[in-house]
């Protein structure tokens, strides 16, 4: 009779450790929107391209993440304002840092330089932050975007079985962007503003492949994106049903992010609130944009949105998506300060399977 062979158990990064600490305590404040933020400079081409990219033959406004690179200065300057607003986690500017988002500037070569820039823009900022504050500990939060093709949705009418992308392109990508986040020194993995699931599904598996190779496992934070009022997800997915799609990725945080303005998101919050083993986030837009794409919730009105989820027990870190500044986190954290954080809930073991709809059985 042969034996079973069961895999040691992975190690753990020591920012899990740390993180756990911070989230027992109390209500932990993300930082706000970048690209926002990086509007307010009105860069121009010129900016965006620097000395080392002066004569790139095609545009390069716009590539946010390139500015790491050409003009790190914005960046940690940003990083520093969500700080000094008082959040304990801010996200690198990496949104796109994938080779299938920069394949648009025909800048696929330097993914993981790009990446190595944002961790390292975001780590001076929050170092910079701890020794203003002696004791204060501030994380970075490697951010990973949700990707311009879908794996779930056709570009093409016409063609509903086609994809612009596959899984194995979607992994590759994600992979090559999750090991520069982690060889920089990211505290902790953002899977975000996630719109398609199979998307998210195909970066929380080139996550585990990650981690089993190297042996070590870091926090993974997971956020959707409820696109409208009918609470699904652009690729239809319910909040439960998608919960139960990325559980088994033992996430330490699930939530929502972007699309819509904070009271638009309290019924998703609330559903995940009672279905969640794991921390919950809520980091929502500054309102929905208006007619001039812009958001119009000021920082008094987001501050008392979350300040109620807060109250109500729903939330574990709170924080702010587009349109958001650091005046609309500084107010957030002012609005939360002293409440407790949710507690996490004892959920019976079933079985959870999931489709558009989830199933209990």
């Amino acid at each position: 009779m042969s034996a079973v062979v069961t895999a040691a158990p992975l190690a753990e990064h020591p920012s899990y450790a740390a993180l756990r600490e911070l989230f027992a305590k109390r209500i932990v404040v993300l930082d706000g929107a970048m690209g926002s933020m990086v509007q307010t400079y009105q860069l121009s081409e010129a900016d965006f391209r620097g000395e080392r990219f002066k004569d790139f033959p095609h545009d390069l406004k716009g590539n946010n993440d390139l500015l790491c690179i050409t003009k790190p200065s914005v960046i940690e300057e940003i990083h520093a304002a969500y700080f000094a607003a008082g959040a304990d986690i801010v996200e690198t500017n990496s949104f796109s840092a994938t080779t299938i988002g920069m394949a648009d500037y025909h800048l696929e070569e330097i993914v993981t330089e790009l990446n190595h820039a944002a961790v390292a823009c975001a780590r001076r900022a929050a170092r910079a932050a701890e020794r203003a504050t002696p004791g204060r500990k501030c994380f970075v939060a490697g951010a990973i975007g949700p990707l311009n093709r879908t794996l779930s949705m056709s570009p093409d009418v016409n063609r509903p079985d086609y994809r612009a992308v596959t899984w194995a392109q979607v992994v590759t990508a994600y992979t090559q962007q999750i090991e520069a986040l982690i060889d920089a020194g990211a505290d902790t993995l953002l899977v975000e503003t996630i719109f398609d699931t199979l998307n998210s599904k195909a970066a929380l598996f080139a996550i585990d492949e990650v981690f089993e190779r190297r042996g070590v496992r870091l926090p993974v934070m997971v956020s959707v994106t409820i696109t409208d009022a009918s609470g699904r997800t652009l690729s239809g997915q319910t909040t439960e049903a998608f919960y139960n799609s990325i559980r088994h990725a033992r996430p330490f945080s699930v939530g929502i992010n972007c699309a819509l303005g904070g009271r638009a998101m309290r019924p998703y919050i609330e559903e995940l609130s009672r279905i969640a083993e794991c921390h919950v986030t809520c980091y929502p837009n500054a309102g929905l944009p208006n007619a001039f794409g812009g958001y119009d919730e000021t920082p008094a009105d987001m501050a008392a949105v979350l300040r109620e989820f807060a109250d109500a027990g729903l939330v574990n870190l709170v924080g702010g998506c587009c349109g958001s500044t650091p005046p609309h986190i500084a107010a957030i954290a002012k609005a939360v300060q002293g409440l407790k954080p949710r507690a996490l809930p004892n959920i019976p073991p079933a079985l959870r399977l999931s489709g558009l709809e989830p199933l209990t059985a």
